[in-house]
């Protein structure tokens, strides 16, 4: 069986990635997107990154692929993207999902979200739909 430890490890070898720490100063940039790929409860629970797109991971391959009825324009936008969820795993796959599918300028925070709040970076409530 192939552990998910060592899917990460993979993921992380083909992608951009860095600690929160290290991306702050890209938070509010014109040419980047953030995308939380966390569960509606964890963005409920403790906010998100201001101004971040919420993509759940179950749909993000759907909302990448511009032929799938579900292709969202955020994903056709040219922008850089900066993947994050709860601590580095998931973005982590997620991040090698998207430029395996052609996604281009495609990095993420390795140490997640947590990582995010414990380097200062700025938390907002989940917006209002």
């Amino acid at each position: 069986m192939k552990r998910i430890k060592d899917m990460v490890a993979e993921a992380n070898a083909m992608v951009d990635h860095a600690p929160a720490a290290d991306l702050l100063d890209l938070h509010g940039a014109e040419d980047v997107t953030f995308v939380d790929l966390r569960d509606p409860r964890e963005l409920e629970r403790e906010g998100m990154i201001p101004g971040a797109f919420h993509c759940p991971r179950g749909m993000l391959e759907f909302w990448i692929d511009p032929e799938s009825p579900y292709a969202k324009p955020q994903f056709q936008s040219g922008k850089r993207f900066v993947f994050y969820c709860a601590s580095g795993w998931r973005s982590a796959l997620s991040a090698r999902a998207a430029q395996d599918m052609g996604l281009k300028n495609v990095s993420h925070i390795n140490d997640g979200f947590s990582g995010w709040k414990k380097a200062g970076g700025k938390v907002g409530e989940k917006p209002k739909k």
